[in-house]
């Protein structure tokens, strides 16, 4: 689908859809959403603020469209990730395979944030904030293979390989805090904690992501001997 002319050029309508989500995203991380202007996001995208509330209806609904497009790519890699595991004629009960796919989810997370530093401050003004604009918009997000993912966490509980019970979204969801929380914080570590050149000054993501990925795997999974087989 086509629309106007504009500035000498023919946009379609999923590609101006996608430069204002773009522009937006852009403005939203660098502002907040209480700082955010429509105005702004407009000149970024070259589309006037008349075709943005067109198409997305209020600051809120492109806020939220935004978070559901990040959202909607992690969920992707993450329900690729775990698909091996969630078929349900697979053995779940080898502690090898399943620490190798814990790294692996451990590892996703860690990227994608780091492939989207954009989406990665939107949450963290979120946090600073309560959460209470994401609360508004909270109904419209929806957690697919949530109970395949329970029943997952309860096998590999059920067969040893767990250190806990504590809900199992609960624990993905702190994979991903435990990330964000590193990488926010690798300007502070640079200074403050005077590092070896060798270590977070040189190389902070790649430094961080082997420790991350022990540390999370080591503290939701027991030590079994067939574990430290598995090397990333």
């Amino acid at each position: 689908m086509e629309l106007e002319t504009k500035r000498g050029r023919i946009h379609n309508a999923e590609g101006a859809r996608q430069a204002i989500l773009d522009a937006a995203e852009t403005e939203f991380s660098e502002a907040g959403y209480n700082g955010a202007r429509i105005e702004a996001i407009a000149r970024a995208s070259s589309y006037n603020s008349g075709l943005i509330f067109h198409y997305f209806g209020d600051n809120l609904g492109l806020y939220a469209e935004v978070i559901k497009r990040a959202d909607h790519k992690m969920s992707e890699l993450q329900e690729r990730t775990l698909a091996p595991l969630l078929d349900e004629s697979i053995d779940v009960s080898d502690p090898v395979s399943f620490k190798a796919l814990f790294e692996e989810v451990v590892a996703l997370n860690f990227d994608y944030l780091v492939d989207n530093p954009r989406f990665t401050r939107i949450l963290l003004w979120e946090e600073a904030g309560e959460w209470q604009t994401f609360l508004k918009i909270f109904q419209q997000f929806q957690t697919s293979g949530a109970d395949q993912i329970e029943t997952l966490f309860r096998k590999a509980r059920k067969a040893g390989l767990l250190r806990s019970d504590f809900p199992p979204l609960l624990q993905l969801s702190m994979v991903l805090q435990v990330c964000m929380t590193f990488l926010s914080f690798i300007p502070l570590y640079r200074v403050a904690l005077q590092p070896p050149k060798d270590s977070l000054t040189a190389s902070p993501t790649q430094t961080g992501r082997a420790y991350i990925i022990d540390f999370v795997v080591h503290a939701v999974l027991v030590d079994l001997p067939g574990l430290k087989e598995v090397n990333h």
